[in-house]
């Protein structure tokens, strides 16, 4: 029986789509590719998820590579990514449901430390039990150490809990923990139905 729902951050709570934030602040599409390879895609990001640099620092590594003409493009993406951190639609809905139904609600998110800066002016903070950082912990998904992490601070047991997740890869290290995992493909009915075959 499923009493907790452990559930991502991006992509299934907030949008984080690049994409969109270079459209806004990039005007050329070299601008847009050399950038999203360089920043999105390249190791800094991983880096700052993983609490080894602050998102500022991103700026410092990818600047090597993307040409000066692009920097302030660049120093802007880095600044302002945040902006776009939006509420999937359904997502506010399906967790003051979750609730309703009696289901304790934790987050575990692959995200910087600006997470705490970004995600509370968003969701309350009180609709969680807890909150799992991977920059504030320093282990990042899909390691199963960051899933048995949160399994011993919460002293949840896996066979308990259902872990929400956009990325497949996530949901098996999930998996190998013992937890039930589900691939959010944008549509909250099919999390609900899911809960009720569990």
């Amino acid at each position: 029986m499923i009493k907790n729902i452990i559930v991502d951050m991006g992509n299934v709570l907030l949008e984080y789509n690049p994409k969109k934030i270079l459209d806004a602040i990039c005007t050329t599409q070299e601008c847009k590719d050399i950038i999203y390879k360089e920043l999105f895609q390249g190791e800094e990001w991983i880096l700052g998820d993983r609490g080894v640099i602050l998102n500022h620092q991103r700026f410092d590594g990818a600047s090597k590579r993307v040409p000066e003409k692009y920097h302030k493009e660049l120093q802007a993406c880095v600044d302002h990514w945040i902006d776009f951190m939006l509420p999937i639609p359904g997502a506010k809905d399906f967790c003051q449901w979750a609730k309703e139904q009696g289901y304790r609600l934790f987050v575990l998110s692959n995200a910087c430390g600006l997470f705490h800066t970004y995600f509370p002016k968003q969701f309350p903070l009180e609709w969680f039990e807890g909150v799992v950082v991977s920059a504030d912990v320093k282990m990042i998904k899909p390691s199963a150490e960051i899933y048995e992490y949160v399994l011993q601070k919460f002293h949840l047991r896996p066979e308990e809990c259902l872990f929400i997740d956009d990325m497949e890869y996530n949901i098996r290290g999930a998996e190998a923990v013992g937890i039930h995992g589900t691939v959010f493909k944008n549509d909250f009915c099919t999390i609900k139905n899911t809960l009720q075959t569990l």
